[in-house]
C-alpha cells in the first residue's frame, strides 16, 4: 500500500467537551521516521488497531470500529481511548482521502517502555486492488489454529478476542496458504470447528440462511460481517451465529471472506475442492459495502 497521510494523537489531552481536540492532533510525514526505539508497538506488538475502509472520502462503519478498538484496549489493559478525540482524528484524516478506495488505520499502543502515556496514531493509504478477489473469488486452505473451541473462555490472557498488533501468526498463515497454492487461509480449532480467516470473517450460505462462526470462541466480531448481516436481514434472509463444524465448509451453497478493505470475497475453493460462486449475491454485497454507510 502507498502511505499518503498520517497524524499522531496526543493521548494526554483531557477528556473535556471544551478541549480543542484539533490541537491534540499532529500531522507527520508518513514516509519519515515516527517511532522511538523504546516504542512497545514495535518491540512487542503491545497494542491494538483497527482498519477502516474509506470510499470516496467516506469512512465506513466508524462507530463499530471505535467500539471494537475500545474493547480491544480493555482486554489488553490499555487506558480507555478518548473516543471523541479519535473521531476528530478520523475526520481530519478522511479529508485527505479523495476519490476511490483507501485504508485508514487506527493504532494504539502501550507507548514507550517505562513511559507514562500510550502512543496513538492514524494513517491513510491507497487500498490494494481487490477487483479480482471480489470477481473471481479466493482459494482457501484450512489451517489448525492450535487451540480448542473452549480455550478463549478458559484462558482470556491469550487475548484471542482482541485485535492486537501481534499479527505475525496471521501473516504466517497467509504465507503458508500461498505455499499450498491458495490465496488465503481459514483457521479451524484443534477440535474441528471453523474460526475465522487471518484478516477476515467467514460467511456461509445454506439456502436462504446465512451463518458465521459465533464470536465467543476468540473470534474477532467482524464489523463488516455485522453490517452484512443487517443488510441480509433487510432483504428477508435469516442470519445467525453458530458453532460451525469444519465439514460444513464444503456443504455450504456459497461462502465469503468479509473484511473492511477486501469487502466480500467469494470463496472459490476449499482445500483444493471447488465451491460454486454466487456472483449475483456477491455483486449485491459489494455494491452495498461500497455505498456510504455508518
Amino acid at each position: 500500500m502507498a502511505w499518503r497521510f498520517a497524524l499522531v494523537i496526543d493521548p494526554a489531552a483531557p477528556d473535556d467537551p471544551h478541549t480543542d481536540l484539533a490541537a491534540s492532533l499532529r500531522v507527520i510525514d508518513p514516509a519519515a521516521p515516527a517511532l522511538v526505539v523504546g516504542e512497545l508497538s514495535a518491540q512487542r506488538g503491545d497494542g491494538v488497531f483497527e482498519s477502516l475502509g474509506v470510499v470516496d472520502g467516506h469512512v465506513q462503519g466508524v462507530e463499530p470500529h471505535l467500539a471494537r478498538l475500545a474493547r480491544s484496549a480493555e482486554l489488553c489493559d490499555l487506558p480507555a481511548p478518548h473516543l471523541a478525540q479519535w473521531r476528530a482524528a478520523i475526520t481530519r484524516v478522511a479529508a485527505e482521502a479523495g476519490p476511490g478506495e483507501s485504508v485508514m488505520k487506527l493504532l494504539y499502543s502501550r507507548g514507550v517502555e517505562g513511559g507514562a502515556t500510550p502512543t496513538a496514531w492514524v494513517t491513510l493509504a491507497t487500498a490494494p486492488d481487490n477487483v479480482r478477489a471480489r470477481r473471481d473469488g479466493v482459494r482457501i486452505v484450512t489451517l489448525d489454529r492450535g487451540y480448542a473451541l473452549d480455550v478463549p473462555a478458559r484462558a482470556p490472557w491469550l487475548l484471542l478476542g482482541a485485535k492486537t498488533l501481534s499479527y505475525a501468526v496471521n501473516m504466517a498463515a497467509i504465507r503458508e496458504a500461498q505455499r499450498r497454492g491458495a490465496d488465503d487461509a481459514v483457521f479451524v480449532s484443534s477440535d474441528g470447528f471453523v474460526l475465522e480467516a487471518p484478516t477476515a470473517s467467514v460467511l456461509l450460505r445454506f439456502g436462504d440462511r446465512f451463518v458465521t462462526p459465533a464470536p465467543h470462541a476468540g473470534i474477532l466480531h467482524g464489523t463488516t460481517q455485522q453490517s452484512v448481516f443487517a443488510h441480509l436481514a433487510r432483504r428477508g434472509f435469516e442470519t445467525g451465529y453458530e458453532t460451525v463444524p469444519v465439514v460444513d465448509l464444503g456443504r455450504a451453497d456459497a461462502a465469503w471472506l468479509l473484511s473492511s478493505v477486501r469487502l466480500a470475497a467469494p470463496v472459490a475453493a476449499i482445500d483444493g475442492d471447488d465451491l460454486a460462486i454466487d456472483h449475483a449475491l456477491t455483486d449485491d454485497l459489494n455494491a452495498y459495502l461500497l455505498s456510504p454507510r455508518d
